[in-house]
């Protein structure tokens, strides 16, 4: 197959839904050899790799990472897209609730990117992408611990770029913005609004389609983007322009 990612070794973290699966497929037609690590891992397009397993979990992800080394021999490119919401302010939630969040969204990134790493120095053209959200910019009423997570893992990302840099791993995020998928109309559900005010928070009007974060995911990966480095590319219809 050929492509911009023909015979990449790709790894996305919670690629069963949402913008990890919307970025697998993109880069499955680019000719990329897709791999995901979720907790669902059942009903992933043809020709990919699913592994079952939560990213708070070493276990199981030494366990993927070591199956996928063993049949490609390296890992070119990873994504770390899993994340779960939280919603309230900083006096809302119990210290378990405030642990697992920042578990899974924020300390996952470097559970995963250390496990991945020694395999990513065995690549001609070796990525790192995070998936923050626009949240770690623009402050937004009741969603202080999410937001928290999603800043740090900006941050993360600028001085894991600076320390890879010189061995030729580039690192970079992406800052969605309110993305039309299952978790944020399940956020809706659980919060009893209706899914149409996720839409207008946006200066367009409308959400972000998976679509859209996925092709700025395969800008940042692709290995011709070779002096991107550190960046964060913000894909949010404007949100930013109605909440700051």
């Amino acid at each position: 197959m050929s492509g911009i990612f023909r015979d990449s070794v790709i790894l996305i973290t919670g690629g069963a839904a949402g913008i990890g699966r919307a970025t697998g497929e993109l880069l499955a037609q680019q000719g990329g050899r897709i791999n995901i690590l979720d907790l669902a891992a059942d009903n992933v397009p043809a020709g990919w790799t699913a592994y079952q397993g939560s990213v708070t979990d070493d276990a199981a992800i030494a366990s993927a990472v070591g199956d996928i080394v063993a049949r490609e021999g390296r890992i070119d490119i990873l994504v770390n897209n899993a994340g779960v919401s939280f919603y309230g302010s900083i006096e809302d939630g119990t210290m378990d609730d405030w642990s697992r969040v920042i578990d899974v969204n924020l300390i996952s990134v470097a559970r995963v990117s250390r496990l991945v790493l020694p395999h990513l120095r065995k690549s001609s053209h070796p990525a790192i992408v995070n998936i923050a959200s626009c949240l770690a910019q623009t402050g937004l009423a009741r969603r202080a611990l999410y937001s928290a997570t999603k800043g740090g893992v900006e941050a993360l990302t600028r001085a894991m770029a600076a320390d890879l840099v010189s061995e030729g791993i580039r690192v970079n995020c992406v800052n969605p913005g309110t993305v039309d998928t299952d978790f944020v109309r399940g956020l809706a559900a659980q919060t009893g609004r209706d899914v149409s005010e996720f839409a207008a928070r946006q200066a367009t009007g409308h959400m972000v389609s998976p679509d859209e974060v996925a092709h700025a995911i395969a800008y940042l990966a692709r290995p011709g983007a070779r002096s991107t480095i550190g960046s964060v590319l913000t894909v949010e219809a404007g949100f930013g322009q109605l909440h700051r």
